[in-house]
């Protein structure tokens, strides 16, 4: 009989369970709706800026005009730009980001190279200070609903740092939200800007007000928004990850169900059998 009662009790609990996750499944699914479309709507503009800015001709002279153009002739200091979430519940998400980041940092200082790290996200910030990591920067307030704001935020700091020279390269380690099933951590060269100087450039434009005024309102936007479309990728990418997560953890609750709701109606039924067998032997005893 306590046989029975443990199991049921355990049937109750999974029950409990399943109902958790199924309910957080569908939250992520309606999450991931609505940041997908915010994915959807910045891809545009942001390929089309990347179409501009990587047909500038990057040259001396260039980065003597603007700042943000430096090329560097070696690279002593790097940052590197982690996106994580602030929460978990999402199968290897942050596990795969940091991974990403991890192995960056670990590249860049057996090269020699300074690296500091910037994380955004309590999970990121947990894994690296748990370590004994000094970050340059820990963020915990960014939303699932990231804004410009906050990509400015991020970024303007490390743009004014380049321009001065204080860093070489700026590393940005994010999540590309492919499909649901699909959200890869990458890691994309944020600055110094690397340009395809073998493209036609804008020669047959007409540019107004004109080149160098362009480029000075360019520039730094372009730097922006791919912060921008990074914290809104990962965002996507974190729902389509937890929904994913929560899906197999129901239907593994249920695959559970199923085995302890066998494993119960056999321990009934010998239960059952035993009281049977007891009733006839003593209705036989009393013969």
């Amino acid at each position: 009989m306590s046989n029975a009662r443990e199991i049921k009790r355990r049937i109750k609990s999974v029950q409990n369970t399943r109902k958790i996750t199924k309910t957080m499944e569908m939250v992520a699914t309606s999450k991931m709706k609505r940041a997908t479309d915010r994915v959807s709507a910045a891809r545009p503009y942001g390929q089309a800026m990347d179409r501009i800015v990587h047909r500038i001709r990057v040259d001396e002279s260039a980065g003597a005009l603007f700042p943000i153009l430096r090329q560097p002739a070696e690279v002593k200091r790097a940052a590197i730009l982690l996106l994580t979430a602030n929460r978990g519940l999402a199968g290897g998400f942050n596990a795969n980001l940091i991974k990403e980041a991890a192995g960056l940092y670990t590249d860049l200082t057996e090269q020699g190279i300074e690296v500091e790290a910037h994380v955004v996200g309590k999970k990121g910030v947990t894994y690296f200070r748990f370590r004994g990591f000094q970050l340059a920067l820990d963020r915990q307030d960014i939303s699932d609903r990231p804004t410009l704001e906050d990509a400015e935020s991020l970024v303007t700091p490390l743009m004014e740092r380049f321009e001065a020279g204080e860093l070489d390269a700026v590393y940005v380690v994010s999540s590309e939200f492919r499909s649901a099933l699909s959200t890869p951590p990458v890691t994309r060269k944020l600055l110094p800007l690397e340009s395809d100087n073998g493209a036609a450039g804008f020669d047959g434009y007409i540019l107004s007000p004109g080149p160098a005024q362009i480029l000075y309102r360019l520039l730094p936007r372009y730097v922006k928004n791919v912060v921008y479309r990074a914290l809104v990728e990962n965002a996507a990418a974190e729902q389509g990850a937890r929904r994913t997560a929560m899906k197999s953890a129901t239907d593994n609750a249920g695959e559970m169900l199923d085995n302890l709701t066998r494993t119960y109606n056999r321990a009934r039924q010998a239960q059952i059998t035993q009281e049977i067998a007891e009733i006839v032997g003593g209705a036989a005893a009393l013969e």
